[in-house]
């Protein structure tokens, strides 16, 4: 994971175009559970999982890089505090760093350790008719 400093990550905000904004859901069978999570064209989040609900300030470039995966850099800024699906309640400051695979279609996307397929998680499934 790597830390960021105290910079506001939300004052780079995506290009309107970008494909990460939206409304994207994260299904979860094995824990009976889902996550959506809203990315919104200002560089904030808004993240619901169980009974947890955080917001959050991110950074993505405009393109992906040479391997096909867009970097994204998120510190969280508000939590309620309560149990997200897998169990564990974050604390905002909380700094990540994923790597994200968008499936040609636009529709999904896969949230990856580093810039390679071996560790991900998804896919996350763009919601229609929806607003950010």
């Amino acid at each position: 994971m790597l830390m960021l400093s105290a910079v506001n990550l939300a004052s780079a905000a995506p290009p309107a175009d970008h494909p990460i904004l939206g409304i994207w859901k994260l299904s979860l069978p094995d824990l009976g559970c889902s996550e959506t999570y809203r990315f919104r064209a200002d560089g904030t989040t808004l993240v619901t999982s169980a009974e947890e609900v955080s917001e959050s300030e991110y950074r993505i470039p405009a393109k992906p890089s040479a391997k096909g995966f867009y970097r994204l850099e998120d510190r969280i800024v508000k939590d309620n505090g309560k149990k997200d699906c897998a169990g564990a309640i974050m604390k905002p400051g909380t700094t990540a760093t994923n790597f994200i695979r968008f499936h040609p279609s636009g529709a999904l996307f896969l949230m990856c350790a580093d810039e390679t397929m071996n560790t991900c998680i998804g896919p996350f499934e763009r919601v229609q008719g929806e607003e950010a």
